[in-house]
């Protein structure tokens, strides 16, 4: 992605304070908001509110830690290269630009290189997964029928 989506993969040491401060904001979980205090190594000390959504990414992004999984945050305005959007979607790089050339993902051209939108992938990724959740849904209710004897 771009210079100011940094990609950490965390220490042994990061995991383990991932899984302690996991744990602790847990407890805060369904809160609409978290007042918080904060003390620095460098002695400085803040008090801050968090939004209850704020709280969620967070403890998302500790328990990915706790787990040894990197983790990257990316603005939905974000654009990506056809390599990101593939890595994303988890297809190879010419599938991408055959959905592009289809136009079932839209996107521009910098020069000569594809551009498309996070949320624009992200759009047809949550398409493509409710599409195949309705196709397992009918295969599921075709087995209970065939099971029935009809």
């Amino acid at each position: 992605m771009t210079a100011h989506n940094v990609v950490h993969l965390p220490t042994p040491d990061e995991m383990e304070e991932a899984k302690a401060s996991s744990r602790t904001l847990a407890k805060y979980a369904d809160a609409d908001r978290v007042h918080m205090t904060l003390r620095g190594s460098n002695g400085e000390s803040d008090e801050l509110v968090l939004p209850g959504h704020v709280l969620q990414m967070l403890l998302t992004v500790l328990s990915e830690m706790s787990q040894g999984n990197a983790i990257s945050l990316i603005p939905r305005h974000q654009e990506l290269s056809t390599q990101e959007a593939a890595s994303l979607l988890n297809v190879s790089r010419p599938f991408v630009v055959g959905l592009l050339e289809k136009g079932e993902i839209p996107y521009h051209k910098v020069g000569s290189h594809r551009r498309v939108r996070l949320e624009d992938v992200l759009a047809y990724k949550e398409s493509v997964d409710r599409q195949r959740l309705e196709a397992l849904d009918r295969l599921t209710d075709l087995s209970q029928q065939d099971d029935m004897g009809y």
